[in-house]
C-alpha cells in the first residue's frame, strides 16, 4: 500500500528521502517492511504520502514503527530479472568477496547495522551504468 500511495503521488524516493531528511535507499527499505521509522519519521511520510488522514493510518503508522522481521524475502531464488542478478552476483562473487574482505581486514564480517548503501548512474558511451556501493563497518571475530 505504501508503495502504491508513494508512485499515487508522484514522489521518486529521493523527493521523499528529502523531505523526511532521510537516505532514498533506507526510504525504499522502510516502505518494504525492512526498516523501522521514529513515531515522528512515519507521520511525516503518511502526511507526503496523503495517508494521514485516512482510515488506514494508524495501522500504517502502527507498521512503520515497529521492529521489523529484517531479511524475510521469499527464500527462494528471485525470478525478478533485477533481483535476480544480484543473487547471481553473490553466487559468482560471494566467496571472492569475502576472501579479499578478510585478506585486508582479517577474519570478520561487514556490519548490515552500521551500514549505507548508495545507486548511482554513470553515464557511458556504451549505456548508462548501474553503481552500487556498500559501505559497512568491518566487524572481527573475537576469541574468548
Amino acid at each position: 500500500m505504501l508503495i502504491a500511495a508513494k508512485r499515487r503521488v508522484g514522489l521518486s524516493f529521493a523527493q521523499l528521502g528529502e523531505r523526511l531528511g532521510v537516505d532514498e535507499v533506507w526510504l525504499a527499505s522502510l516502505l518494504h517492511g525492512q526498516a523501522t521509522a521514529t513515531p515522528a519519521e512515519a507521520e511525516a511520510l503518511l502526511t507526503a504520502l496523503q495517508l494521514a488522514d485516512g482510515p488506514e493510518a494508524p495501522a500504517l503508522l502502527e507498521a512503520l514503527i515497529t521492529y521489523p522481521l529484517k531479511g524475510a524475502l521469499d527464500p527462494q531464488v528471485p525470478t525478478d530479472p533485477l533481483l535476480y542478478r544480484f543473487h547471481e552476483i553473490l553466487q559468482v562473487y560471494g566467496l571472492p568477496l569475502k576472501d579479499v574482505i578478510q585478506e585486508k581486514f582479517g577474519d570478520g564480517i561487514m556490519s548490515a547495522i552500521d551500514f549505507t548503501l548508495t545507486v548511482d548512474r554513470q553515464s557511458d558511451l556504451k549505456g548508462d551504468r548501474v553503481v552500487v556501493t556498500m559501505n559497512g563497518k568491518f566487524l572481527p571475530y573475537r576469541k574468548w
